[in-house]
């Protein structure tokens, strides 16, 4: 199946910002913003075909954008030319995730969210059950000031790990994957090689 025949789930832009008064630019991370945010999209998400949803700002999608972190350290990947979202070749990113697709038999939202993202990370890392500490919500990620940014809304996560955790990705002709300290993700070199959302996570990780 073309990707873009794919079924995901999206809601209407102007119920997710209650007609843009939740609006906000970069990662927002104030609880009754995203508690407000998030109850607007569990009431108004249904299904679309991803290649309509991905040219029609009038919709986001909502997308599990996970930071895989180790002490000081966090799991810093690279799509290469070989796949992935065109867009975004060679561009570093901090998050896992993608679109969330319909998940059968989930009693909420927070349900499907949580398979999406526990299937997303498995399709594309191997990590160790054991080395999985905990996973705490950071906040939401929106970008209205590019083309991809402005069909999509990230959340955003962090999935803690213990100390001598490894992680390794799953597609290597499409994928390159390492740690980097925190400090040096506010590198000149390297944070103007971040895509959009990842330059915004690495404002805020500490």
């Amino acid at each position: 199946m073309n990707k873009m025949d794919e079924i995901i789930l999206a809601a209407p832009r102007s119920d997710v910002f209650q007609n843009e008064m939740l609006t906000f630019q970069g990662v927002n991370s104030e609880d009754e913003r995203i508690v407000n945010i998030m109850a607007q999209i569990e009431a108004h998400f249904f299904e679309i075909r991803r290649g309509d949803a991905e040219e029609d700002p009038r919709f986001k999608q909502p997308i599990p954008y996970v930071v895989i972190r180790r002490d000081d350290e966090v799991f810093v990947y690279e799509r290469l030319a070989g796949g992935g979202e065109s867009r975004l070749h060679n561009k570093l990113s901090l998050g896992f995730g993608g679109h969330m697709n319909p998940m059968e038999g989930a009693a909420s939202f927070s349900e499907v969210l949580k398979q999406n993202t526990d299937r997303e990370l498995a399709e594309e890392l191997y990590i160790r059950e054991e080395d999985k500490q905990n996973i705490v919500t950071l906040g939401l990620i929106n970008d209205d000031e590019n083309d991809v940014g402005k069909v999509h809304i990230g959340i955003l996560s962090a999935l803690q790990l213990a100390s001598a955790a490894q992680v390794e990705v799953k597609e290597k002709d499409q994928i390159a994957g390492r740690w980097m300290k925190l400090s040096e993700l506010k590198e000149e070199n390297v944070y103007q090689r971040l895509e959009a959302w990842s330059q915004f996570v690495a404002d805020i990780l500490q």
